[in-house]
């Protein structure tokens, strides 16, 4: 039988009359009575108020074996990280961020290069239109340090087609005798010595011819090919003991600078290229490209 009261969970547990196992048969003295039990007549009946009779997970119960089997204690399995995949990964996003900032760096340099060349072409081309409202030759007199031979020298300037080594009073020619063929002037940037015969005919046609000492700093070299690649009625050669580590030479003038930086070199360029043309039209196109100081006699 069990009594319970509401809101206590008991365990309750039912001998009968006259019978005890733990006392050979007789009943439990009172003061063997479990605090808290209940006696009625003729039958014991023991009530529990420990809410904590019940066993406890994983605990074995009191009655079975009379010991309690101590809880099992869980075992921690700790997973190795597979270490080489994972550095092999690291190594390959470096790599692919390395790969693409690069790539970025080399785009933008570029994409600035060609926008400052853009710009600079663009700002000459300004400066050209508004310089000409005054006459090329009043600009070119404007230039320090310029040497006008068609007023100072013009008998130098003949202008005949002859064939073979010819002399020149200046060096390199501003003007004279030259031979029949010219030497490309279409933005041309000759990396060794040419004929100065050859020279002298793209002057007549109205190209500046740009000198330089052979000897003379790269990045200078370097800073006078970006005037001249590209651009026609233009072309540059470097020249074995020139006196000078540049000069600047149309037909009839000639300016001697010391930097590519001097801003008179583009002032140069904006005055007398075409202008001083001897044959106005003339083509810069379809000349000699070969290198060398002899001339080649290619026919008239």
């Amino acid at each position: 039988m069990s009594v319970s009261t509401p809101g206590e969970n008991r365990q309750v547990n039912v001998v009968k009359s006259g019978k005890s196992t733990a006392t050979g048969g007789k009943p439990p003295a009172d003061d063997d009575k479990p605090s808290g039990s209940k006696s009625t007549t003729g039958t014991k009946t023991t009530t529990s108020s420990k809410p904590g009779g019940a066993a406890k997970p994983g605990q074995r119960p009191a009655g079975a074996g009379g010991k309690g089997r101590r809880p099992v204690t869980p075992v921690k399995v700790t997973q190795q990280r597979s270490w080489g995949p994972i550095g092999l990964l690291t190594a390959v996003i470096l790599v692919a961020v390395a790969i693409v900032g690069f790539g970025a760096y080399f785009i933008i340099k570029d994409m600035r290069a060609t926008s400052a060349a853009e710009a600079k072409q663009k700002s000459e081309a300004e400066l050209e239109k508004k310089e000409a409202s005054t006459p090329w030759t009043q600009r070119a007199a404007a230039i320090q340090g310029i040497v006008n031979y068609r007023d100072q020298k013009p008998a130098w300037l003949t202008n005949n087609h002859k064939q073979g080594k010819l002399t020149y009073a200046v060096t390199p020619s501003v003007g004279g005798d030259h031979n029949p063929v010219w030497q490309n002037c279409m933005g041309d940037v000759y990396k060794a010595p040419i004929a100065t015969e050859h020279a002298t005919h793209s002057l007549e046609h109205g190209a500046i011819w740009i000198t330089y000492d052979s000897k003379l700093d790269a990045a200078q070299v370097a800073k006078l090919a970006e005037r001249v690649t590209g651009k026609e009625y233009m072309l540059m050669s470097p020249v074995d003991n020139l006196g000078s580590p540049i000069t600047l030479q149309a037909w009839g003038y000639q300016l001697k600078v010391d930097n590519a930086d001097d801003s008179r070199i583009d002032a140069f360029v904006r005055a007398l290229r075409k202008n001083a043309s001897m044959e106005s039209g003339a083509s810069c196109s379809g000349g000699v490209t070969r290198t060398g100081t002899t001339p080649y006699d290619l026919g008239s």
